[in-house]
């Protein structure tokens, strides 16, 4: 019996392992994990592996899940350029439910307008763009502000997984 849903924001050249570890943990912990593109589709990772998106943003609707899940990689900059992958992210930050991020993933967060006054940490090529948008920017392997959950970058993967787990299971 499934936990919850997540979803797992997927595009074209998005992080591995950012993606494929934090799956399998949520899946190993009893959640249910629904991959979400900007179309139902198939998208290729930085080093050419496919995931296919079982929704389309436009799609699915915050209150079925628990979270979100940003990765890394290119693939930020690609998700930040769809309304609707913005408006998921945002209407689960306001119903205070797990929006984590990792990498370039907080790409997204500064898109999204949910950056802004936060405590947050990201890979360090964005950490101007995170404090442009209002964030307060560290370098940590995870930071938990509120409901939001961030990481710099594949190392960070085993304290990032941990965090989201932890705080997924506060949710009432």
């Amino acid at each position: 019996m499934s936990k919850g849903k997540v979803a797992i924001l997927v595009e074209n050249d998005y992080q591995d392992q950012e993606v494929w570890v934090p799956l399998y943990r949520l899946r190993e912990e009893g959640y249910e994990t629904v991959t979400v593109g900007p179309s139902a589709a198939t998208y290729k990772s930085k080093y050419g592996y496919p995931i296919q998106a079982q929704a389309a943003a436009s799609d699915v609707r915050a209150e079925d899940f628990l979270g979100v899940l940003i990765p890394g990689g290119w693939a930020p900059d690609r998700l930040r350029q769809h309304d609707s992958i913005l408006k998921l992210v945002r209407n689960l930050f306001e119903k205070r439910r797990v929006v984590a991020a990792i990498c370039h993933g907080g790409w997204v967060l500064a898109s999204a307008g949910i950056a802004k006054g936060k405590r947050l940490t990201s890979y360090v090529a964005i950490k101007d763009d995170l404090a442009h948008a209002g964030a307060e920017w560290v370098d940590q392997e995870v930071v938990k502000d509120g409901c939001l959950i961030t990481s710099r970058k594949p190392d960070d993967l085993p304290a990032f997984c941990r965090e989201m787990i932890k705080a997924l299971k506060e949710i009432p």
